[in-house]
């Protein structure tokens, strides 16, 4: 790594030199005209005309010489640089000879003005070519010889020989400073493109490094998914058979939703770290978002003794367009902040918007709270990922340190802002101040709501609403069988490379009585869906050989008995990217990892309701 730089210092050399020299062609054309015009009252228009037009010409060789690209001077062969090296001899050659007649013809008076007139010219040499100690030399040696020549005139002009010593040392003088100079110049310089090119050497390895460690915990959180799901599908299965261990079931559902709640928060980190993360601008029902979000919060923050205040909802416009997932996390994110620092007191959620020409709507989402408040120094740390600003937070509330960090770059990939103000002893409070499109109204997205996404755990199905009941219900708003197959049962296939994931969606759908047939990669669900008609299937993205994506391209295409069956996309990547690939490749809906009964009953039922929507539309 280190003798790279090196080499290409020593050609890029020569590269600088010659970019400084095409850069600047009409600038020495100008001095040379300008320098000429002063000189013509004392040698005369005709030698002033002569000696501007042979230097025009030589500037036009130059530019003819020195070629544009840097590979092929960085490249160019030893005669080559040596023809360069000439022409530049000749072009400074060429510019000082003007000294000559400025001394032969002005007598001491010129000799004065040439010699004020020469190391201008080598400091513009030696401007000219850092670096490179060959352009360097051919550029700066005539003006050094024209000087040196000075004592020698002064001398023939009856200087005495004091002053012509004195004369002599002045040349000398200015010909040690002027490479002394140049020697600085070029240091300094060679040390700021040592430096740009570690710090290039460094940004890219760091690049490196965070795409593996992004892939690295991608990788992770998938595989963490797994076992997650597994947690929360036998957590509920237990509360359902044995209603006595609810309250066991009920800790085990706690604790994996935290995992989850910690995983993705992680990943949502790591993302944002890596330019990776992207928000969508879709038409949503901005009152629906509202209501369902603030519905999930009430049990939470009424368990805790807390009050929840929302003022200005009747002003919220309905239709609007942006990212509704996104929003919906940062208002998660705010809530589930002011119940864990909020001891006794209310929660208010404060909501303002107006009209925004040309076509778009102000939001204000402020969320207040009566807890402690915070310190002015509390308040630089707060949105800092992973720093808690109090000793023993994390003990007392639990949470990864990153719900505020990730809220407030969502809300700036989002065109907004996120503030936080708050005064020791008063609560504090945070407002998010978006502009959001109108939107048209739409239907409802194919994607399952991941309802899990914040940090307070909840039940996943209601004591009073048991899991079996909801699974009849998807039952009973199914398409309703053809008389050929009134009395089939749901025919359902389980992709999927884990054998934990195919267990625990059995487990789920077990107790609705559907005929379940599992594979554990693309191939054998492929050889599968060519022997048995399927209802609904569904379908793991990640899986080796041949993932899920191409495993629908390859259904849809193939013709079979099973090429328009609904295929549900299960996967922990939900990205915004991700679910536009799943769609791409014919999925019909999409429910995130680590399964939950709710999701995945949901996501059945939507797919039948779909499919009888359908035939009804094509029997008609």
């Amino acid at each position: 790594m280190s003798e790279t730089p090196v080499v290409e210092f020593e050609e890029s050399g020569w590269v600088v030199a010659a970019r400084h020299r095409r850069s600047t062609l009409l600038q020495r054309i100008g001095m040379g005209g300008a320098v000429g015009l002063v000189v013509t009252p004392m040698i005369g228009w005709q030698v002033c005309l002569a000696w501007f037009a042979a230097y025009v010409l030589v500037q036009g060789v130059e530019r003819l010489v020195l070629p544009p690209e840097r590979i092929a001077l960085a490249g160019a062969s030893f005669a080559r640089r040596t023809l360069i090296c000439a022409i530049l001899f000749t072009s400074a050659l060429l510019f000082g000879s003007l000294s000559v007649p400025m001394w032969l013809i002005g007598g001491p008076l010129g000799g004065v003005c040439a010699a004020l007139m020469l190391p201008a010219l080598m400091l513009f040499s030696m401007i000219n070519s850092p670096r490179s100690k060959s352009v360097l030399t051919a550029s700066l040696t005539p003006p050094i010889l024209y000087l040196l020549a000075v004592p020698f005139l002064a001398a023939g002009f009856g200087a005495t020989p004091p002053l012509v010593m004195t004369a002599a040392a002045a040349v000398i003088l200015v010909v040690f400073f002027t490479v002394i100079s140049w020697q600085r110049m070029s240091d300094a310089t060679e040390s700021q493109l040592r430096a740009r090119a570690e710090a290039e050497a460094l940004r890219s390895k760091a690049e490196q490094d965070l795409i593996a460690h992004t892939a690295f915990l991608a990788a992770i959180g998938h595989d963490l998914r797994t076992p997650i799901g597994a947690i929360l599908t036998g957590a509920t299965e237990l509360q359902t058979l044995h209603p006595q261990s609810r309250s066991t079931a009920g800790l085990i559902t706690d604790a994996g939703l935290m995992m989850k709640a910690l995983l993705d928060d992680l990943l949502d980190h790591t993302r944002i770290g890596a330019g990776r993360m992207t928000v969508e601008a879709v038409d949503f029902d901005f009152r629906a978002m509202l209501a369902q979000t603030l519905r999930l919060w009430r049990g939470p923050i009424e368990a805790k003794g807390l009050k929840l205040r929302v003022e200005g909802a009747s002003r919220m416009p309905r239709h609007v367009r942006g990212d509704a997932m996104r929003l919906r996390q940062v208002l998660n994110n705010l809530l589930s902040n002011a119940v864990k620092f909020t001891p006794a007191g209310e929660i208010t959620l404060r909501l303002d918007a107006w009209p925004e020409e040309p076509s778009g709507y102000c939001f204000l989402l402020e969320v207040q709270d009566t807890g402690p408040g915070l310190t002015a120094e509390q308040l630089t740390r707060l949105f800092n990922p992973f720093d808690q600003t109090a000793e023993g937070v994390s003990a007392r509330h639990g949470g990864s340190g990153l719900g505020l960090a990730i809220s407030r770059e969502l809300v700036q990939l989002m065109g907004g802002r996120l503030t936080a103000r708050s005064t020791p002893g008063q609560g504090a409070s945070f407002t998010v101040s978006l502009l959001l499109p109108r939107g048209e109204q739409a239907e409802p997205a194919p994607v399952a709501v991941d309802e899990s996404r914040q940090d307070i755990a909840r039940p996943l199905i209601a004591p009073d609403a048991p899991r079996k009941a909801e699974a009849e219900a998807v039952v009973e708003t199914a398409a309703a069988p053809s008389d050929d197959d009134q009395d089939r049962p749901l025919r359902v296939l389980v992709v999927d490379d884990h054998d934990i994931n195919r267990r625990a969606v059995q487990l789920i759908l077990q107790p609705i009585g559907c005929d379940i047939v599992t594979a554990a990669d693309g191939l054998i669900a492929l050889e599968r869906c060519g022997e048995t008609v399927f209802d609904v299937i569904f379908m793991d993205v990640r899986m080796p050989e041949l993932d899920g994506r191409e495993t629908t391209r390859r259904l849809r295409a193939g013709g079979g008995p099973n090429a328009r069956t609904p295929v549900v996309a299960v996967t922990a990547d939900t990205a915004p990217e991700d679910v536009a690939a799943c769609r791409a490749a014919g999925m019909a809906y999409f429910v995130s990892k680590p399964l939950t009964p709710p999701a995945l009953l949901g996501a059945l039922q939507h797919v039948l309701d779909e499919t009888a929507s359908s035939a009804e539309t094509e029997a008609a």
